[in-house]
């Protein structure tokens, strides 16, 4: 049984991995058409590894806004993976070292995932989950970034082969499965609605960290209401 865990872990790794790193295509032709070269492109997928917070980042940047506002946008949507350490925290223990650093560096939302769809009884095959899906992950999506980035000089402005699209279908993508209760329905819907509504009048970037302040004042006033005693 262990052994039949591990090995499902790792071909779900390795599917959720293969996913992933096809989009990165889209990343990488979009970040030249915003403006970053291809060693900037290259470095930006490396260092920050977080593919929201790329599409994010690019996005301000190819919209005209400021790089504060793209830098912003950007940490704002990175946040997250901090709050994903903490629940990985007691599956991935113990660890130092360089393989601490490396684990932070893959904490993304799809290594999160596999890892937690683990049987719960089963620590090994959650890391297995983990790092399997952050290492092919981080190789492929860099790799084909660097792709993209290539294509993106020759192909003239992705938006004509709908290369564009990729990144809201990876974000719906994301998003999809975390909206099962009414709650998380509204908070999405009163995000989109603030966001649309900013989007013709505010500078790129802005519309983005509204809807995120509705969703961070949304689950403030959630945690307030359940600490009040009833």
């Amino acid at each position: 049984m262990p052994r039949l865990r591990l090995d499902a872990a790792r071909q779900q790794a390795l599917s959720v991995a293969v996913a992933t790193g096809a989009y990165g295509i889209s990343f990488g032709a979009l970040s030249i058409a915003a403006g970053l070269d291809v060693w900037q492109t290259a470095a930006l997928s490396l260092l920050v590894f977080s593919g929201g917070s790329q599409f994010a980042f690019i996005g301000v940047i190819g919209g005209g806004g400021t790089a504060v506002a793209a830098v912003a946008t950007s940490t704002l949507l990175g946040l997250r993976n901090g709050f994903y350490g903490v629940g990985l925290a007691p599956v991935l223990r113990p660890m130092r070292g360089w393989r601490r650093a490396w684990a932070s560096q893959i904490t993304i939302d799809e290594s999160t995932a596999v890892a937690l769809a683990q049987p719960a009884d089963d620590p090994a095959a959650r890391r297995a989950g983990f790092w399997w899906t952050g290492v092919t992950i981080f190789v492929l999506w860099n790799a084909i970034v660097v792709l993209g980035a290539l294509l993106g000089t020759r192909i003239g402005d992705p938006r004509d082969w709908g290369l564009d699209a990729a990144a809201a279908a990876a974000f719906l993508a994301l998003v999809w499965p975390r909206l099962a209760t009414r709650r998380a329905q509204a908070v999405a819907g009163a995000s989109a609605v603030v966001a649309l509504a900013l989007t013709p009048v505010a500078p790129a970037g802005i519309p983005v960290l509204a809807a995120a302040a509705v969703a961070i004042i949304a689950g403030w006033n959630a945690a307030r209401t359940q600490e009040v005693p009833s």
